[in-house]
């Protein structure tokens, strides 16, 4: 069935879903953006209002975030109250037991394997690759081309870095950033920066979320 999507969000982020929902069969209606204004026109799809308009549209309509903050995916989620899309690129692969939450994105190339779950409101992106029975908490960002092995597990708001790697049976905390190309061979478990090979805390994160996202 056919759904009628809006995307919270029209920077880049958004318009790489936007793809995902046209090529996907949807019906993208426009976007909501708390800086342009309504009727500008975004990949020629129209500027419909700020945020704070989604109440104007019908249940009809399912939204998605286009953003690509975990934090800010997670304040838009807990003051609005609707009916979310989940947006899977045709040339994702997902294997049959693949669980996966309201408002997720999963991007083109991804491969999701088996006996993994995915959280809601999740960003799986360009050539990740999330192995077998992997479990990935809600507002989580795994970059482009960033690996995880089996059997891992990544907490809540966690961003993994691109051309990241995780090694399998391996947990990483929530609220925590894996920088680009870091390797993580073993647990994670203070909130925090981790850079390097293998990866080290380098800072806290909340003195680093502005500059990684």
């Amino acid at each position: 069935m056919q759904n009628n999507v809006i995307i919270i969000g029209a920077s880049g982020h958004g318009k790489v879903i936007a793809d995902i929902v046209v090529k996907s069969g949807d019906y993208l209606l426009g976007f909501l953006d708390d800086k342009l204004l309504k009727d500008d026109m975004v990949l020629g799809y129209p500027i419909l209002g700020k945020t704070e308009d989604v109440y104007k549209f019908d249940d009809t309509v399912k939204f998605i975030i286009g953003i690509g903050n975990n934090y800010t995916r997670k304040k838009i989620v807990e003051k609005y109250s609707v009916n979310w899309h989940t947006a899977i690129h045709p040339t994702a692969v997902v294997a049959i037991d693949v669980n996966i939450g309201e408002g997720t994105v999963v991007m083109a190339n991804t491969i999701i394997n088996t006996s993994t779950r995915i959280g809601k409101h999740c960003i799986l992106n360009s050539g990740a690759v999330v192995e077998h029975d992997n479990m990935i908490e809600d507002y989580v960002h795994v970059s482009p081309n960033a690996c995880t092995g089996g059997t891992v597990v990544v907490g809540e708001l966690t961003h993994i870095g691109i051309g990241s790697t995780v090694k399998n049976n391996v947990t990483i905390a929530s609220d925590c950033v894996v920088g680009a190309g870091a390797v993580v061979v073993k647990d994670i478990i203070e909130k925090g920066v981790y850079v390097g090979v293998p990866a080290k805390k380098k800072q806290k994160t909340n003195d680093f979320r502005r500059s990684v996202y």
